[in-house]
C-alpha cells in the first residue's frame, strides 16, 4: 500500500535529481490493473522494468499528472516527462486542459508521451473500447492541436465532437508540450504520429538502423530530419540475484555505444541500483559525472 510518505519521497527524489544535474524525471502510468496484468509472470527481480503482462495487479501507480504537478512545485529546471500518458482513457478536452495547465505551471518543462497502452481490462473498467484505442489517440492529437491554439475551436471526429469552445489557460508554447512517441516496434502508426506531431522517439528497446529506416525516410519526405528528434535510449541493470541490486557502473558501460548510434537521451531507473531512497542523489551524480 502506498503511503503519503512514499509519494512525498518521490517528489523529494525528483528535487535531488535536479540538484545532481539530471535533465528529466520520467513517470509512466496505469489507472487500474486487472488480473491479466501479470499473465506473463513476474520479473525474476522486482526492481526490473514493468512491461506488458509482467505486473502484479496491486502494483501502485500514482496519478502521473498529479505527481508531476507536485514535482513542478519544488523544481525549476528538470523536465517532467509523462511517459506514458494513456490518452484514450480520458476525454481529449479534459486531458488537453490538464496538460496545458501543467505545462504553464512548470514553464514549458512538460514532455508528454501519448500512448494507447496494452491492458484490455483497464479499458473495460473505464468503458472505453479497446479495439478503437488507436483511432481515439489520433483524435486526441488532432483535438489538442486545435484546442491549444486561439479559440473558438470546433472539432468533429468519429469519436469526439465539440463546437465553439475556448480552452484556457493555453500551454506555454503555441504548439503545446513536447510530444514523444514510442512502442514495442517502429510500426506505421508510430511513424505517422512522429512525423506529424513528434519531437522525440522513445522506443521500448533499441531498434536497429534498418528498423529505423522507415521513420528516417518518412521524416525526410515531410521535410524533417531524423537528427532533429530527441532519441531516447537507456541502461538496464544486471541483477546478481533475485533479491540483489544491480551495479550502476557496469550498466553505464552500454552508454557510449548508444550515443554513437545516435541516441541523445539516456534514462535509468535508480531503484535498480539501490533500495535506499537517500542514495538516489548520489547515483544521479555518478551518472551525470560520467558525461563530464
Amino acid at each position: 500500500m502506498t503511503s503519503p510518505r512514499d509519494l512525498r519521497s518521490l517528489v523529494r527524489m525528483a528535487a535531488e535529481a535536479e540538484d545532481a544535474g539530471i535533465d528529466g524525471v520520467m513517470l509512466s502510468e496505469h489507472i487500474v490493473l486487472g488480473p491479466s496484468a501479470g499473465a506473463g509472470g513476474r520479473p525474476d527481480n522486482p526492481r526490473d522494468y514493468a512491461a506488458p503482462g509482467n505486473q502484479d495487479p496491486d502494483t501502485p501507480w500514482p496519478d502521473s499528472i498529479v505527481l508531476m504537478s507536485a514535482i513542478a512545485a519544488v523544481t525549476t529546471r528538470i523536465r517532467l516527462i509523462g511517459a506514458a500518458i494513456i490518452a484514450p482513457l480520458r476525454h481529449p478536452v479534459l486531458l488537453a486542459h490538464q496538460l496545458a495547465t501543467l505545462d504553464l505551471l512548470c514553464e514549458g518543462r512538460l514532455v508528454v508521451q501519448p500512448t494507447v497502452s496494452w491492458h484490455r481490462e483497464e479499458y473495460a473498467a473505464l468503458g472505453v473500447p479497446f479495439e478503437r484505442r488507436g483511432e481515439l489517440l489520433d483524435e486526441h492529437l488532432a483535438a489538442w492541436r486545435a484546442l491549444w491554439r486561439d479559440g473558438p475551436v470546433s472539432f468533429a471526429g468519429r469519436h469526439y465532437r465539440f463546437s465553439d469552445v475556448w480552452l484556457e489557460p493555453k500551454p506555454l508554447r503555441a504548439d503545446g508540450p513536447r510530444l514523444w512517441f514510442g512502442g514495442m516496434s517502429v510500426g506505421p502508426w508510430i511513424v505517422r504520429r512522429l512525423v506529424e506531431y513528434g519531437h522525440g522517439f522513445h522506443p521500448f528497446g533499441q531498434p536497429t538502423k534498418d528498423e529505423l529506416q522507415p521513420l528516417v525516410d518518412a521524416l525526410s519526405t515531410a521535410g524533417r530530419n531524423f537528427k532533429d528528434l530527441e532519441v531516447v535510449g537507456g541502461i538496464r541493470g544486471r541483477f546478481p540475484s533475485p533479491d540483489g541490486v544491480a551495479d550502476l557502473a557496469e550498466a553505464m558501460e552500454a552508454i557510449p555505444a548508444q550515443l554513437e548510434a545516435g541516441y541523445t537521451t539516456i534514462c535509468f531507473k535508480p531503484s535498480q541500483y539501490t533500495d535506499d531512497p537517500a542514495q538516489v542523489g548520489r547515483l544521479c551524480r555518478q551518472l551525470v559525472g560520467s558525461f563530464a
